[in-house]
């Protein structure tokens, strides 16, 4: 059954008009009256509804919500993955792949080696767009909780803003990912850790963060981790410790 995200709370037997984007999915899908969808909106009590579609315009589709079925499929482990932008649609392919693999925020960062440089108006409409990738993705995987794509910054704005507090006083675990000497393995700092401990990934561009940002990082309470002795493309390494984060 197809799903739709839709930003607005949800009740049974209440008829709504969906949201532009669902509308244009429903018309590529040629989706007539009386059939059923599957919406979420990624609020509590986590779930997803069934409705079934009402009337269909040129621009318009109003349905009827009927009922509600509680499903979570998030991971234990709340991550956030700060990234400094691959180029081209890297960032693209990554936002895509970290949401269907759980990610519940993403802070695209500009840094020394970042080749996609945005000006305040570009850097607005990038998250957007990443935004809507995001949505995409948890329609087609099943993901009942939308990741938040957070406005671009540059990593010594964001840095000082990246608070050591936590859950009931335990503070996340800020890692950065590295190939310095002394790096401790990702999955062994991870395996020490509790399976509700809140994770925040700190990765490079293309050719990593520069010896200057990484010391930055570290006096900001970062710890260096590694995924191995093989350089990995950024994009790569980002998901792989995600892959990690969330499996663990």
């Amino acid at each position: 059954m197809p799903r739709f995200y839709c930003d607005t709370p949800l009740q049974a037997q209440h008829t709504l008009d969906l949201p532009a984007s669902a509308v244009r999915h429903v018309q590529v899908l040629r989706m007539q009256p009386g059939q059923t969808i599957t919406l979420f909106n990624g609020l509590e009590p986590y779930g997803q509804w069934e409705a079934e579609i009402l009337s269909m315009g040129r621009s318009s589709v109003q349905v009827r919500v009927d009922s509600f079925t509680p499903t979570d499929t998030d991971t234990t482990r709340s991550v956030t993955l700060a990234v400094g932008m691959p180029a081209n649609e890297r960032m693209d392919w990554l936002v895509e792949k970290a949401a269907e693999l759980g990610v519940h925020a993403i802070q695209p960062l500009m840094t020394e080696r970042t080749v996609l440089r945005l000006s305040a108006e570009r850097s607005e409409k990038k998250q957007q767009h990443w935004q809507s990738i995001a949505i995409a993705a948890c329609e087609q995987c099943g993901g009942n909780r939308v990741p938040t794509v957070l406005p671009v910054r540059t990593l010594a704005q964001w840095l000082p803003t990246v608070a050591p507090s936590g859950n009931q006083g335990t503070p996340p675990l800020h890692a950065l990912l590295s190939l310095a000497d002394g790096s401790q393995p990702l999955a062994r700092c991870l395996s020490a850790q509790a399976p509700s401990q809140r994770l925040l990934f700190l990765s490079g561009p293309e050719g990593g963060l520069s010896p200057a940002e990484e010391a930055l990082a570290l006096q900001h309470g970062f710890a260096p981790v590694s995924l191995g002795a093989r350089v990995l493309r950024a994009e790569t390494a980002a998901l792989a410790a995600l892959t990690l984060a969330t499996q663990a």
